[in-house]
């Protein structure tokens, strides 16, 4: 199984153990995000409502981009913990009919190592994709 297989299968199978979202719609389809290429940490391709990630194995010496775009009517809050210290957070509108996207972007040496992602939506039929980078 390759590397960007199998954070993308960690990361959903959080979401499962957590229960904190409905499973996707049926009928969905495209991705709101493109796979994020051989500079991702992870990438959540579809979900609905509430969720998140943790993952692990980002660079010291990298800058790290969070990108989560999202659809559907209403909004998401997006955090992003490290440590359990909060280094990023932002909201992002969810137009029906097209993706809104919201991205911070945060220098090298602040995510070292584990992370923790939230996205807390104000209705569970929001549809959102996420994704961590680190480009070189």
């Amino acid at each position: 199984m390759g590397l960007s297989k199998l954070v993308t299968t960690t990361a959903l199978a959080v979401f499962g153990v957590a229960g904190a979202a409905t499973a996707p719609a049926a009928g969905a389809t495209g991705w709101l995000l493109p796979h994020p290429g051989p500079d991702g940490l992870v990438w959540v391709n579809e979900w609905f409502g509430d969720g998140g990630v943790v993952s692990g194995g980002a660079s010291t010496r990298l800058p790290t981009v969070l990108t989560v775009a999202c659809e559907g009517g209403g909004d998401v809050a997006v955090t992003m913990h490290v440590r359990q210290v909060q280094v990023a957070a932002f909201p992002v509108d969810c137009p029906v009919g097209s993706a809104g996207v919201g991205t911070a972007t945060l220098d090298p040496g602040v995510v070292v190592g584990s992370f923790t992602v939230g996205v807390d939506a104000s209705t569970q039929d929001v549809r959102w994709s996420l994704t961590v980078t680190q480009p070189e």
